[in-house]
């Protein structure tokens, strides 16, 4: 049993992370400002909810007494928000990264496993094929250039502070309490919006292709990591399938059983057409996982959405 702090534990991967690492018989400190909301993760009496700032070292350094692992699974921007001012990714989540595993040699953790983007850091690849860890990382985007550069510091405290890390390239999760607000993650907006009857929005022509990656895979999967204590350095954890987005607009239709408005708009510049991960790295050193069909996932998250709408 390992006592472990997951960072972000009321938001969309950190609380189904949660969950996973109190199934694999694991303590967690469940870190996050919640505010008025009560936690999305499942209650159990092996969760501490701790709320505390991110951006504030000294809630940080609390967080950390006693802790062997920690999950670095919070970030103060997306994507997008991320390319509109870079300078607000470099100020908070590098700097506090940075801070935090300055914090961790302190503490004496044994891990960290930190939540990169597979997404956007290998960029527009020339390789040809689903992309390998030992791929060149080119980000053409803020966001993953930040990841990135967190990555790297994670490289120097393993060398210079023996701190032990795993870097997880996750590609596309998606699926449940996935926030629609952030504008990020194309298939529960697809699927929110049919729901409401709005339009979709496409960039380009729909042949954009992506790895998707069922959330609670993900979840499982980085629990897994920690259980075998094979923390390498880097992990792509995809399906290792890439989809279309004019394929997830037909089997959107196909759960939905509604028609679909669409509307075209121009790709822009920091856009990667196609990103796939390889996970043969992840299935060699882990294990085998059996990864969620997409469709079924699909299902699962419309489920959620119609529930989440029915309550209000």
């Amino acid at each position: 049993m390992s006592e472990t702090l997951v960072l972000g534990a009321n938001g969309f991967v950190g609380s189904h992370l949660v969950d996973a690492l109190v199934a694999d018989g694991h303590n967690v400190r469940a870190f996050d400002r919640f505010g008025s909301k009560e936690p999305v993760y499942d209650e159990s009496e092996n969760v501490e909810m701790f709320v505390g700032d991110y951006l504030n070292r000294g809630d940080l350094k609390e967080a950390l007494e006693g802790i062997d692992h920690v999950f670095h699974f919070i970030s103060t921007t997306t994507p997008i928000t991320a390319e509109n001012d870079p300078v607000v990714d470099i100020e908070t989540n590098i700097r506090m990264s940075v801070e935090l595993f300055q914090l961790c040699v302190e503490q004496k953790v044994k891990g960290v496993v930190f939540a990169s983007t597979g997404g956007a850091i290998y960029g527009n690849s020339s390789h040809q094929g689903p992309l390998r860890e030992t791929d060149l990382a080119e980000p053409i985007s803020p966001y993953g250039i930040g990841k990135l550069t967190i990555e790297n510091y994670l490289r120097y405290f393993r060398s210079k502070h023996n701190l032990a890390s795993t870097a997880l390239r996750i590609s596309n999760p998606y699926g449940e309490r996935q926030p629609m607000h952030r504008k990020q993650g194309v298939i529960p907006i697809f699927l929110d919006n049919i729901y409401n009857d709005k339009p979709l929005t496409v960039f380009g022509d729909g042949s954009m292709i992506r790895d998707y990656i069922y959330v609670k895979d993900v979840a499982q999967i980085s629990s897994a990591i920690l259980s075998s204590g094979n923390l390498d350095p880097v992990y792509n954890l995809g399906s290792g399938q890439g989809s279309s987005i004019n394929n997830l607009i037909d089997l959107s239709r196909k759960i939905t059983g509604k028609d679909i408005d669409i509307e075209h708009r121009e790709v822009p510049a920091t856009f990667v057409n196609e990103v796939v991960l390889d996970n043969s790295r992840l299935t060699e050193k882990i294990g085998a996982f059996d990864f969620t069909d997409l469709e079924v996932g699909m299902r699962a998250t419309y489920d959620y959405i119609k529930r989440s709408h029915e309550k209000v």
